[in-house]
């Protein structure tokens, strides 16, 4: 009867009592876990939709994660400051917390970084796993294929099985070329010299006959006339080809052919010109 009575005169949802201090505290708890409940069911929905594996799974589940942590830390706080008793308490909480974030911020900028910049290609999608990339790493011009990606790092897998491990915050600022991206295709583009004897129009055929005839070749672009140099002229094949990768596979295979043609049809590839001064440094008597 004592409790009806409570429940009847009000006194229960009041949180400065010990009843309402317990009855807000369980609607918080239920509240809370009600929406950490529909953030887990609504990330494993998107999940089971992504049957071609464009979602990184273990970034969406660490992110639903971080969003339920949230979740409870914000209906702790906000019930801190609905019951009187824990108020002053509840400040203290927010205090320290951001004491520590601005400490944690200091300590971590680059790995935080990192993560923000996580999020962002997450959310915009600039490239995905299985796209080829194009970017400037320590050793030059890199090109590879997304192999993974995470809050923190980006991992291309390069055309010698090498492993580019890029943070995020590069990733983000830095410009990239998606080669996957719109139309695949590449140009493959071969510079050939020959000398100022051997018979242009018939070089110029050849490799036409090749670019032409080649079973990774899709499209025969032209072969100008590109630069006049001291020993020779300089003849440039471009031919469309199915990607970059392909591109690098056709560029060697057509250099070995042309060099076997070259030399069977009588086409000189000329060497390169050294000039020597000889000097006499010998003092007259």
């Amino acid at each position: 009867m004592k409790l009806v009575d409570e429940i009847l005169s009000g006194r229960f949802t009041d949180p400065q009592t010990l009843w309402g201090a317990l009855f807000y505290a369980g609607i918080f708890t239920c509240v809370a876990w009600l929406v950490g409940r529909a953030i887990q069911g609504a990330v494993h929905r998107l999940l089971q939709r992504d049957t071609h594996g464009v979602l990184d799974r273990t970034a969406v589940r660490f992110l639903a994660q971080l969003a339920r942590i949230g979740v409870y830390l914000f209906a702790l706080v906000s019930y801190a400051h609905l019951v009187p008793a824990l108020k002053n308490l509840g400040t203290a909480w927010l205090a320290s917390v951001s004491v520590i974030s601005v400490i944690v911020g200091l300590a971590a900028q680059n790995t935080l970084a990192n993560l923000i910049a996580g999020v962002s290609l997450l959310l915009y999608r600039p490239f995905k796993l299985g796209d080829r990339m194009q970017l400037t790493g320590p050793a030059g011009l890199e090109t590879g294929v997304v192999e993974g990606l995470n809050l923190g790092y980006t991992v291309l897998r390069t055309d010698d099985n090498r492993r580019i491990v890029v943070p995020n915050s590069i990733m983000a600022s830095q410009t990239t070329i998606n080669l996957s991206l719109g139309d695949p295709r590449a140009v493959c583009s071969i510079t050939f010299n020959i000398s100022y004897e051997s018979d242009l129009d018939k070089a110029r055929a050849i490799l036409t006959e090749l670019a032409r005839r080649h079973p990774k070749s899709q499209e025969f672009r032209g072969c100008a006339l590109s630069q006049l140099g001291p020993s020779g002229v300089a003849l440039t094949l471009e031919v469309w080809c199915a990607d970059s990768a392909v591109a690098g596979d056709l560029k060697a295979e057509l250099l070995e052919a042309v060099k076997k043609r070259f030399a069977a049809e009588g086409i000189e590839i000329p060497y390169p010109h050294t000039h020597v001064i000889l000097r006499d440094d010998r003092r007259r008597a």
